[in-house]
């Protein structure tokens, strides 16, 4: 097979807006050794990928420039070393950047198969938000079945996810949200119970569903005022779980909570770890996830797909956190 040398991507112009996402000429990647080079089918958006655009997200210096952390796609070519895949297997993947294009590397230890059923879109949704959750809520928080966890942001990407999987695994699920549209998304998805924040103090809701005792785990990504409130709605022994700062990442809190009630707080993100500590969060997720997502117990809500030339509009759109479930780029 005979690939072509450029492609079309989006590249980020400058620092800024969504306005910086312009389609331009870029080299077409070469897989290095233990990579593989894949047609991109589908691309997620998410987050980092709007914070990468602002130049509020640094880059590593191993990783693409262009944004883009998550794929479904044909393998075209294979790095030296290479020997799960061979070319013309279907995977998705967590990628080092790159997405947004219509070739992408990505480490063969971070792929995974292409889940039967899937369409390209559902199943580019998936790796970033699964990794996420997988390793932040059941390796680092240990949510463990019949314990009660407190996720945040339940309509966006990740807390969808994270919901489902919960859910799944035998915990009851208290989510917040900020409309009735997306208490209905949420309930609909399992969650068991669903605070709307606009309507109600979410921390009073929380300590009245839990009898006072509080959540065994939180998972937030909002940060900011809600640390306090967090800490103050965790029970003993509770598990705080802070993977993103959308209110920011400072925060005056009182931390004999965390002595009082023996707490523990972690916090991670995907991008800045190795490809040996990603690779084995890609071997949990396919032991652990991929079968709930076989027995259609992980279903993937894909709230709209947008051509690759509009990844501005996507990203518009991820910012005014109106979507319920994942965005994603379609690439012929």
């Amino acid at each position: 097979m005979s690939l072509p040398t450029s492609m079309s991507a989006v590249a980020i112009t400058a620092p800024g807006g969504p306005e910086v996402l312009v389609l331009s000429e870029c080299p077409v990647p070469v897989p290095g050794p233990g990579e593989v080079l894949v047609a991109v089918h589908a691309a997620g958006v998410n987050r980092p990928d709007c914070l990468q655009r602002a130049g509020l997200y640094p880059v590593p210096p191993d990783a693409s420039p262009l944004p883009g952390l998550e794929i479904a796609g044909e393998i075209v070519a294979l790095g030296a070393g290479c020997s799960r895949y061979e070319v013309g297997d279907e995977v998705v993947a967590l990628t080092h950047g790159g997405g947004y294009a219509p070739y992408c590397r990505a480490h063969e230890s971070h792929c995974l198969p292409w889940p039967a059923g899937l369409s390209a879109t559902e199943a580019a949704a998936l790796p970033e938000t699964a990794f996420t959750v997988q390793y932040n809520l059941f390796t680092r928080a240990a949510l463990a079945s019949g314990e009660t966890v407190l996720i945040h942001g339940g309509s966006s990407g990740i807390g969808s996810t994270a919901i489902q999987l919960a859910v799944a695994r035998g915990a009851t699920v208290i989510t917040t949200v900020g409309s009735p549209e997306k208490r209905a998304f949420c309930l609909k998805l399992g969650a068991h119970h669903v605070i709307d924040y606009r309507a109600e103090d979410w921390l009073e809701a929380v300590q009245k569903i839990t009898a006072k005792r509080g959540v065994d785990v939180v998972l937030d990504m909002v940060a900011g005022p809600y640390v306090e409130k967090n800490l103050r709605a965790l029970a003993p022994d509770g598990r705080y779980s802070m993977i993103a700062f959308l209110l920011g990442a400072k925060a005056e809190v009182n931390f004999g909570h965390v002595l009082g009630k023996r707490l523990t707080i972690t916090g991670s993100t995907l991008r800045p770890q190795s490809v040996a500590q990603k690779a084995a969060i890609a071997r949990s997720v396919e032991s652990e996830v991929w079968p709930l997502v076989a027995a259609g117990k992980l279903k993937v809500p894909v709230y709209q797909v947008f051509p690759l030339a509009q990844a501005a509009a996507a990203h518009t759109l991820m910012e005014s956190s109106r979507h319920m479930g994942k965005i994603v780029l379609s690439i012929p």
